[in-house]
């Protein structure tokens, strides 16, 4: 099968601080693999560099027909890799003066260039799928935690992007919003849609990742099935992380 995103040699420090070092990473379409780790380990620097909020030093990405040089990357190429990736902040990353509809809307008339009237209508079509047809005129303020991370992932779920990058998408929510945030993205994820989510969740990662990956110290240590790497996992770093988080 043909990687839907093909990672070599990514790389990236800050100062004198390597935080990436060397990744080589394949995603087949429709896969979706969970990034698990110990925190300050790179894992959201590695997302945020496969569309460029944070600036690769090294390295080539590949998003099917496109190839990007991270260290020669243009403005156009970089702008060709973001359309077709959609990313959910930990954070939600909402635009405060804006409606959830207007958030929704912002992507598809900027990034996709669509008339607002065909915007507004796909953005009224996901706050329906999001459930929340009826918060589609309210500001974020006004929202939940729980309802502004689902107006955050229904933004990434309107660009039909071939990669959707999920940075800790339930790390700032109260607990009785993590549920239903990650039963969105459960349903997101049945649809086939190709995901690289950075969690600390392990019994999400574990039920929702085809494969799980690993990383400690700027590297990847070990990759495979969740069975293989809950269950049996081969590398003693990667033993004593799931020890601790238990």
């Amino acid at each position: 099968m043909s990687c839907e995103i093909d990672i070599r040699g990514l790389t990236k420090r800050f100062g004198a601080n390597t935080v990436l070092d060397g990744i080589d990473l394949c995603l087949q379409p429709g896969e979706r693999v969970a990034i698990i780790g110990p925190s300050g380990t790179g894992k959201s620097t590695l997302l945020r560099c496969l569309n460029f909020l944070d600036r690769p030093d090294a390295g080539v990405l590949k998003l099917g027909d496109l190839t990007v040089d991270a260290a020669k990357a243009s403005r156009a190429q970089i702008l060709a890799l973001r359309r077709r990736t959609a990313f959910v902040f930990q954070n939600y990353g909402l635009f405060a003066n804006k409606t959830a509809r207007q958030n929704l809307t912002e992507g598809l008339t900027v990034v996709r260039g669509w008339s607002a009237a065909r915007a507004e209508a796909r953005a009224d079509e996901i706050l329906a799928q999001i459930g929340l047809a009826d918060r589609g005129d309210s500001y974020p303020a006004s929202l939940s935690g729980g309802q502004q991370q689902r107006v955050g992932i229904g933004r990434a779920m309107a660009l039909d992007a071939d990669l959707m990058l999920l940075d800790e998408p339930t790390s700032a929510l109260d607990p009785e919003w993590v549920g239903e945030v990650l039963d969105l993205i459960r349903r997101i994820a049945d649809g086939r849609q190709t995901m690289l989510i950075v969690t600390h969740e392990m019994q999400f990662a574990r039920e929702i990742a085809d494969r799980i990956v690993f990383m400690e110290g700027g590297r990847i240590v070990e990759e495979g099935p969740p069975a293989q790497i809950f269950g049996d996992p081969r590398d003693a770093r990667t033993r004593a992380f799931l020890r601790r988080v238990g």
